[in-house]
């Protein structure tokens, strides 16, 4: 399913739909399940596969030789994952399932050869690669410039509109989170001590807290405050009519 709170141009949104729907009818119609913590894609090595994401939660990690991860990308579901097979030799970092999850998968070269033959689903895999793009840039933004605070406030409401858009809901105000702190600090740059003590001021601030792995939201107006100057200008303009509304 694609995401509803995707940014593309409007006269996209028929062609991107129907090379979505294409793709689930490519897709290996008997899913693949994965243990938290198990490896998908190896780190370095060559894979075949492209994977559509359909229960729990992905990350992309890269290990330095000394034994240090960073957490890159986190995907849920709905996204795609892996479209790199298509194009590389060997996957610069690994996937791993960040809690039991629920794939669907396709050899690569049958992607690559749908590619060429329908511009529909050329289209909406440039689509996962360029949404990427943007959130990795924001990233970058984030680890370079922004707080402790706004990257908190940023990294939990994205995943609050992108579990929200999966669900038809528009934005999860509560949803479980299957990120341990140190994994929280990992995506985010910081101590897991850092993390911790963040979270119990925003919680004191009645701005939000994250209880048995469960994030609850109690004042997204305050949060999206916070978070704003992380956010690249489309999100900043599409978050204020929420915003006010709150």
């Amino acid at each position: 399913m694609l995401n509803a709170s995707c940014l593309h141009r409007p006269e996209l949104t028929a062609a991107l739909a129907s090379g979505d729907r294409k793709l689930d009818n490519l897709t290996v119609p008997y899913p693949r399940t994965f243990a938290a913590g198990t490896t998908i894609v190896q780190q370095g090595a060559e894979h075949d596969y492209v994977y559509r994401l359909r229960t729990g939660w992905v990350g992309r990690v890269r290990a330095l030789p000394d034994g240090r991860t960073q957490y890159l990308m986190v995907f849920l579901p709905g996204d795609l994952f892996a479209i790199k097979s298509v194009f590389v030799a060997a996957h610069p970092d690994a996937v791993v399932a960040l809690s039991d999850v629920t794939v669907e998968r396709l050899a690569q070269h049958r992607l690559r050869d749908a590619f060429d033959t329908d511009p529909e689903i050329a289209l909406r895999c440039t689509w996962q690669i360029v949404e990427e793009e943007r959130r990795l840039h924001n990233w970058v933004v984030s680890l370079g410039q922004g707080s402790a605070e706004e990257r908190i406030a940023h990294l939990l409401l994205e995943f609050s509109v992108r579990i929200g858009a999966a669900t038809g809901t528009g934005r999860a105000l509560e949803y479980g989170i299957p990120l341990t702190q140190d994994q929280l600090g990992n995506v985010l740059g910081l101590t897991s001590v850092h993390v911790n003590r963040v979270l119990r001021r925003l919680r004191e601030d009645g701005l939000v807290s994250i209880r048995n792995r469960v994030v609850s939201i109690h004042d997204a107006p305050a949060l999206e405050r916070m978070a704003e100057p992380l956010r690249d200008a489309t999100l900043q303009a599409r978050a204020r009519p929420e915003t006010a509304a709150g």
